[in-house]
């Protein structure tokens, strides 16, 4: 705690700027160009970024538009979601009625409806039971296997041992 993961993941997302140096992600300038790193990246913080007074499907709508994504591409892409991740029966269920492993499946669900290059996950699976961090990871895993460079940050080894790289921060 307290080393700079979510500093270090915010000022990677363009939200915040770095006091000195350059970064690049996904072949994008941060500093010079933080709205085109922002489009080519998704990021689920340690916080869910939901509306709990909307559904799931709403929120979903709401992510989805947010990246571009509206019309028959934005119905599309939100159904698409909904089957891939089992919310068929809690597309009508407000967000904020949600447990803790379902409002994280949604958060990443959101932080993926544009289908970015580059996912940025901040601890995602603090405050969850094991069922569901382990429901997570075979998420994750399928994202990876389908060439989406996934960053995550988590006190978790067991969780950090399935990553191909690890880095520390201290």
């Amino acid at each position: 705690n307290g080393s700079g993961k979510t500093t270090t993941i915010r000022m990677l997302t363009g939200l915040l700027p770095p006091t000195s140096g350059t970064a690049v992600v996904a072949g994008v300038d941060v500093v010079a160009e933080p709205e085109a790193v922002r489009r080519r990246l998704g990021y689920m913080s340690q916080r869910y970024g939901l509306y709990d007074d909307l559904t799931v499907e709403e929120n979903l709508r709401f992510y989805a538009g947010l990246y571009g994504l509206i019309g028959a591409e934005g119905k599309a892409r939100v159904e698409e979601l909904i089957r891939e991740l089992a919310f068929t029966p809690r597309r009508r269920q407000l967000a904020g009625t949600l447990s803790g492993g379902w409002k994280q499946r949604l958060s990443l669900a959101c932080a993926t409806a544009h289908r970015p290059d580059v996912l940025f996950l901040d601890e995602p699976t603090a405050g969850v039971d094991p069922a569901a961090r382990r429901q997570f990871w075979v998420v994750i895993r399928e994202l990876a296997g389908r060439g989406t460079t996934i960053l995550v940050t988590t006190h978790y080894m067991d969780e950090a041992e399935r990553c191909e790289r690890v880095a520390l921060l201290w």
